[in-house]
């Protein structure tokens, strides 16, 4: 238990055996179930039988590649999940490393799927906090092209390939600042990268966004946020709405009201 953390003393947890204690103090010995906790990078917003919702934090991938396989929001829950005594989650949609936000995991197949399906049929509420550099003319609108992955990794719009996919992106200026600008990005269409790819064609890419464009980075980051994420539960088909309040930084760096 000592090993497992789920000794508290005082409110926090103890791992020595020989730990004296002292009148008054208070011991609290917790379930398995209680002492499981995500590490900083994940923050648990609902869990239930069928779904896990989490924020991810910028730096942090969701699914494993060659490169990196321990240190994804996938095993990180899958870990979580293992210590529950319960199964592995089942990826359903994906955020870039740099991108914060939330994201929801399926606890079994059938909930994958349905989930899935919501996803490829655009049921599905997805809305960004983006800063860009510059400002966009006109301040709202939509973006639509055809993107299609370059050999470089980088998505781009063509007017026609066999392997290019419709992305559609649809923005709004929140506010503006000297130099950058903050923009509330609604997608109809999830291809990967869309909202990097389009606002850079656009002549404004996301800041910190060296792959697209960007020449500066005063977030010390990416400035892509997914701030708000809907569906309707695969099992319930309650609508669900979460949110993963706007960073700190992005805040602060427009004009205080």
């Amino acid at each position: 238990m000592l090993q497992a953390r789920r000794v508290r003393v005082n409110g926090e947890a103890e791992i020595d055996a020989r730990r004296a204690l002292s009148a008054g103090d208070e011991v609290i010995v917790l379930s398995r179930a209680e002492a499981v906790t995500l590490p900083p990078s994940l923050t648990l917003l609902h869990e239930d039988d069928d779904v896990i919702v989490v924020v991810k934090a910028t730096g942090l991938l969701t699914v494993a590649t060659e490169r990196e396989r321990e240190n994804t929001a996938q095993a990180l829950l899958n870990e979580y999940l293992r210590q529950k005594g319960a199964g592995n989650v089942h990826v359903v949609h994906r955020l870039d490393r740099d991108t914060s936000g939330v994201l929801v995991f399926a606890k079994n197949f059938k909930a994958r799927e349905v989930l899935k399906e919501k996803f490829a049929a655009h049921d599905i509420d997805r809305i960004y906090v983006a800063i860009i550099e510059g400002k966009m003319n006109p301040p709202s609108g939509t973006i639509a092209s055809n993107l299609l992955e370059r050999p470089n990794l980088r998505m781009e719009s063509v007017k026609r390939h066999p392997d290019a996919k419709v992305a559609i992106t649809h923005y709004k200026t929140v506010e503006v600042s000297d130099r950058y600008s903050m923009l509330e990005v609604t997608l109809e269409t999830g291809r990967k990268n869309q909202i990097r790819a389009h606002l850079s064609e656009a002549g404004h890419p996301v800041v910190g966004d060296q792959l697209y464009g960007s020449t500066v980075n005063p977030l010390g980051r990416l400035g892509l946020h997914a701030m708000n994420l809907g569906f309707t539960h695969p099992t319930s088909r309650k609508r669900m709405t979460f949110t993963a309040p706007m960073p700190r930084p992005f805040r602060n760096l427009m004009p205080a009201k």
